[in-house]
């Protein structure tokens, strides 16, 4: 597969009311057709919001927004443009970081979590120095972290309802 140089194709997710912030690492390629976060059809993130907030999460994009919203997450990703191969993270070079600070002073977020670990090391990495707030890991919910079941992510996630 061929190496892109891609841009982050859609805003973040958050309002005045935002006091927990997701931050993936890119869009896999199902979210950048979508766009919008975690468009793969067996990303598992969706189903944890679902069992974690005791509801059924909508399947469009609006309703998805909306969601998130009324649970006061925010959902964005740590990289704003880079060079990749497909979806894969492993492949990641070249990286410009998303400006999280901005973010963080138009909502109130209380707490920074990162939805795997490419995601948490770009934080730790590019947007720590610039925030000086830690992010905590919590495991992906992309199939390919597929050894780890939905009830073991779902226990995992269950520190962002604290």
């Amino acid at each position: 597969m061929e190496r892109s140089s891609l841009t982050h194709p859609f805003p973040p997710v958050y309002d005045g009311n935002s006091t927990i912030l997701i931050l993936g690492s890119f869009p896999s390629v199902a979210s950048r057709e979508v766009m919008f976060y975690y468009g793969h059809r067996r990303n598992r993130f969706w189903r944890i919001m679902e069992r974690l907030y005791g509801c059924e999460v909508p399947d469009d994009t609006e309703g998805r927004r909306a969601f998130l919203l009324a649970h006061g997450i925010a959902l964005w990703d740590c990289i704003a443009s880079c060079t990749i191969e497909g979806s894969s993270d492993s492949s990641i070079r070249d990286v410009v970081p998303n400006k999280i600070s901005e973010l963080l002073s138009k909502a109130p977020i209380k707490n920074i979590y990162c939805n795997g670990k490419t995601s948490h090391a770009c934080y730790e990495r590019y947007i720590y120095p610039q925030t000086g707030i830690h992010a905590i890991a919590l495991p992906s919910t992309s199939p390919a972290n597929a050894a780890m079941g939905l009830d073991a992510l779902e226990e995992s996630w269950r520190i962002i309802l604290l």
